[in-house]
Parts: C-alpha cells; sequence; structure tokens
C-alpha cells in the first residue's frame, strides 16, 4: 500500500509541476493547456489514457481459457477429496458400529483398526492442505501470466500510441470518456490471443 501512495504522489507531483510550467510558460492562443494534460493534447502535451484493467481481464479470452483449466482442476480436485472423504467416514463409521457390537476379537485389533483409521484421517487431511496448495498456486500463476500479458501488450500498444502514463481506472476517480482505451486494448488483445492460439 505504501508503494502505490508513493506511486500516486510521485505522479500527482509530476501533473501539477506540468501544469505549473504549462501555465506560465505555455502559448496564449486560447486552447487550455490543461487539455494536454488531460491526454487530448498536441505534441507538447502530456498524453495520459486508462483502462479499467478488471473489465479488460473479465472479457479477455486468455483469462476465460485460464478460468476454465482452473475450473476443471478444481473440479477433480473436489472429486478426488470427496471420493476419499466419503470412504473414511463410511470406514469410520463402520468402526463405530462393529466396536459398539463387540465385533473385535481383541482389544488389540480394535486399536490398531482405530489408529489405522486416525492415519487416513491425517492423509486426507494432507491431501486437502495439497490441493488447496496447488489450487492456490495455480490461481496466482494464472494471475501473473494474465498481468504479464496485458503489460506486455501496453508496451506494444503505446509503442504507436505514445502515450506518457496509462492509468488503471481503479484508481482514476475523475477522467474523459475519451482517454477510456479498455475497450480498444481488448479487442486487439483478444484479436492477437486468438491468431496466436493454439488449435
Amino acid at each position: 500500500m505504501k508503494g502505490t501512495s508513493l506511486i500516486v504522489s510521485i505522479v500527482l507531483f509530476v501533473a501539477v509541476a506540468v501544469l505549473y510550467v504549462l501555465h506560465f510558460t505555455g502559448s496564449k492562443s486560447g486552447v487550455s493547456d490543461a487539455a494536454e494534460v488531460r491526454g487530448e493534447g498536441s505534441e507538447h502535451g502530456v498524453r495520459i489514457a486508462w483502462i479499467k484493467a478488471d473489465s479488460l481481464i473479465l472479457n479477455y479470452d486468455l483469462a476465460q481459457d485460464l478460468h476454465n483449466e482452473f475450473t476443471q482442476k478444481q473440479e477433480a480436485f473436489t472429486k478426488e477429496y470427496g471420493n476419499k472423504r466419503s470412504t473414511f467416514e463410511r470406514e469410520a463409521a463402520e468402526f463405530q458400529q462393529k466396536l459398539q457390537r463387540g465385533g473385535f476379537l481383541t482389544e488389540q485389533r480394535a486399536v490398531e483398526e482405530r489408529d489405522r483409521l486416525l492415519g487416513k484421517e491425517q492423509e486426507i487431511m494432507k491431501l486437502d492442505q495439497e490441493l488447496s496448495g496447488k489450487l492456490a498456486e495455480l490461481q496466482a500463476g494464472n494471475n501473473k501470466q494474465l498481468l504479464d500479458s496485458l503489460m506486455s501488450y501496453l508496451k506494444i500498444y503505446n509503442s504507436n500510441q505514445k502515450y506518457d502514463f496509462i492509468f488503471n481506472a481503479g484508481d482514476v476517480l475523475i477522467g474523459p470518456e475519451a482517454t477510456n482505451i479498455t475497450a480498444e486494448v481488448l479487442r486487439q488483445m483478444n484479436q492477437r490471443y486468438q491468431a496466436n492460439k493454439p488449435k
């Protein structure tokens, strides 16, 4: 959080400094120099655009594919865990019934069966942790892949557009829709992804 506030403070400081310089050294043509700072200006202004990263990610075809893959793995893990848990619960219920009706020949045999079931329960708990860890790792990998894809494409996109700043709309409270490039970036990212997607 502190890093984010520092970045926002620096950006605001730069923006104020640019406004100050433009105000006192800018042209008197009647065209507001502030328009240049807002991202609408000419070659002398600071060009700014913004995207709604959350909206872009939600509608990005790669994100949909990664989500579908994640959901399939999650369902497989849930099924694996559920099957083992159901088997254990059935065996534990059978053990209780057998114990209550005196079905074990010796007390030692009952203790061995109880210990086996406790070991199985610990294995199931360990499996649950392992599967949860794998899912968390997969989700983190997916998030990184999406962020890398977005940042990589924005660099390509900006090589032609020449924006000085592209903000995430999560931090933009007010801004002209003309500088919202979300739809354009999303369309181009999806085209690029579909063109390179393995068949």
